[in-house]
């Protein structure tokens, strides 16, 4: 991949996670914080630089770009926007990824990658048909995604107003788009520890 087609990852981890009673870049699955598991996680999958937008907890990761956002309490809209402004000018993409996600598996951010070498300016990982994440935007819809990103929608507006560039990647087999938003959904993880 030549330096101008470099594809960063970015990982939303700012969350308070309200719900969860900690921070979600903090909590561990099988002793391993979700926030290193989900730049590794894009680190795996051929992301490069990994840019990791933190919030709620410091975060300190070695090998990635930490971007702080300072209105994390916002939604994940503004980390977004922080974490695209913070991807190195030379990425022509971003494969965006979130940190409550820990099931994803890098052969998902591989094949985005892959469709955007292929062409595509905005690929969606799909599970059995339906879109979710993680999400590959080329760097020229990145000023359209900012201005519509807002609350905890993320990229969502844009999508929805743009179909037409949208290439659903299927993933099914590659891992599960579950989040981590309870301590149940947490306990379901226990098995990863096996």
């Amino acid at each position: 991949m030549s330096v101008a087609a470099r594809v960063a990852g970015l990982l939303l981890a700012a969350g308070a996670g309200s719900r969860l009673g900690t921070p979600k870049a903090l909590v561990e699955v099988a002793g391993v914080r979700l926030v290193d598991r989900g730049a590794g996680l894009l680190r795996a999958g051929g992301a490069d630089p990994v840019v990791v937008v933190t919030g709620a907890a410091p975060v300190t990761l070695p090998g990635v770009i930490t971007v702080f956002n300072p209105d994390w309490a916002t939604g994940m809209g503004s980390s977004l926007a922080v974490g695209l402004r913070g991807v190195p000018g030379d990425c022509a993409a971003a494969v965006v990824a979130l940190v409550d996600q820990p099931l994803i598996g890098p052969a998902a951010v591989r094949r985005l990658i892959d469709a955007h070498a292929g062409g595509a300016a905005v690929a969606v990982a799909a599970y059995g048909g339906q879109p979710r994440n993680p999400v590959l935007l080329a760097r020229e819809h990145w000023a359209e995604v900012i201005d519509l990103a807002a609350g905890d929608v993320g990229a969502r507006p844009f999508l929805r107003a743009h179909q037409e560039l949208v290439t659903l990647v299927e993933c099914a087999d590659t891992g599960q788009p579950d989040d981590v938003d309870t301590p149940a959904d947490l306990a379901r993880l226990a098995w990863l520890a096996d």
